[in-house]
Formats: structure tokens, C-alpha cells, sequence
């Protein structure tokens, strides 16, 4: 299983590095708009899929989420093989009562969904997604954008609150219901 801050293995494919080319003005990204007002969860993963689309053109259809109480330090995590990502519903809800906006706590969505969506295409390494989710982000939202500035940090040193969110064990989880619908709408509803 791979978890946010964890380093569980290697991924398949090399990551961007420092001579990779990088757009100077990304080109306009759609789907960006979506994070600008309350989204749900697959609004919001619509974004990420089509961000990492754009930017690595590789994608996989079919995940599910699942809210879970799970310790502070993790943010959520995705099981090697598996098709559900499981978010820390704690981290979540502490975002959702202190994010300034709706464009904030919807990054903060967005960057924590991309990390996991990316290791469940195959990027096990923990250095090396956060790097690829970094670039993704910035290439698709420009290096200014609140997304590409929690996807280029760390989180919890962004957001100190975040350390004294409730946690758990992870024994409790609760299962998204209509999410990833752009990939699953014509057989799962």
C-alpha cells in the first residue's frame, strides 16, 4: 500500500527532472474553472484525470474513494493493485472548516486525489510522484495557482492545523458514491 509520506518503491516511469521542458504560460486549461466554486469529489478528480491526461497523456478509468480516519500525517493512500484511493476524512474536514475559499480547500482535493491517481498509474516512489504531481500541476495551472503551490510544498508545514486533525486507525471507511463517473457512467450508477 503507498501512502502519502511514505516511500513504499519505484515507480515505472522516470520522473520530469530540471531539463525537462516546461511551458513559460501553460496553455489554457478548462477544467481549472472547476475548482474555482464548491465541487464535489469527482468534479474535482475530473480535473486531476484530465490534468495528468494533458500533461503525461496516460490515464485509467474506474477508481473509487473512500473517507477514512486515519492518522494526521497521512493524507490518504491507494493500495498497490487496488481501484480505491482512500482520503483522510479527518485532513479533509480540518481543510474544509479553515480553507479561505473554495478554490483552496478544492487544491487541497486536488493535490492529495493527483498524488494517489498518479501512484495508481504505476508511480510507486514517494519522491518521485511528488515530483510528477508537482509538474503536472504546474504545467496545467501555471506556478501561481494555490494548486501548484500545495503540490510543489508540504502540506503540513502549509497548514500546521493539519497536524492536530481528528485521526484514527482506519478502520472506519466510508465508500464515495458517484465518483469517477466520467469513466464508469455507462456501466456503474
Amino acid at each position: 500500500m503507498t501512502l502519502l509520506g511514505i516511500t513504499p518503491g519505484a515507480g515505472p516511469a522516470t520522473p520530469p527532472t530540471a531539463r525537462s521542458p516546461v511551458p513559460a504560460v501553460p496553455p489554457p486549461f478548462p477544467l481549472a474553472r472547476l475548482l474555482e466554486s464548491r465541487a464535489d469529489y469527482d468534479a474535482v478528480f475530473r480535473v486531476v484525470r484530465d490534468a495528468v491526461h494533458r500533461v503525461l497523456g496516460i490515464e485509467r478509468p474506474g477508481l473509487g474513494l473512500g473517507l477514512s480516519n486515519l492518522p494526521p500525517y497521512v493524507g490518504a493512500y491507494w493500495q498497490v493493485t487496488g481501484n480505491l484511493i482512500v482520503m483522510n476524512e479527518g485532513l479533509v474536514q480540518a481543510m474544509r472548516a479553515n480553507a479561505e475559499s473554495p478554490l483552496e480547500f478544492n487544491s487541497f482535493v486536488y493535490v492529495i486525489l493527483a498524488h494517489e491517481y498518479l501512484h495508481s498509474l504505476g508511480y510507486l516512489d514517494e519522491a518521485a510522484v511528488r515530483k510528477v504531481t508537482a509538474h503536472v500541476t504546474r504545467t496545467a495551472f501555471g506556478p501561481d495557482h494555490p494548486a501548484t503551490r500545495m503540490a510543489e510544498g508540504d502540506l503540513w508545514r502549509q497548514y500546521p492545523f493539519l497536524a492536530y486533525a481528528p485521526g484514527g486507525n482506519g478502520q472506519r471507511l466510508k465508500v464515495v458514491s458517484r465518483f469517477d463517473l466520467a469513466s464508469t457512467q455507462n456501466y456503474i450508477r
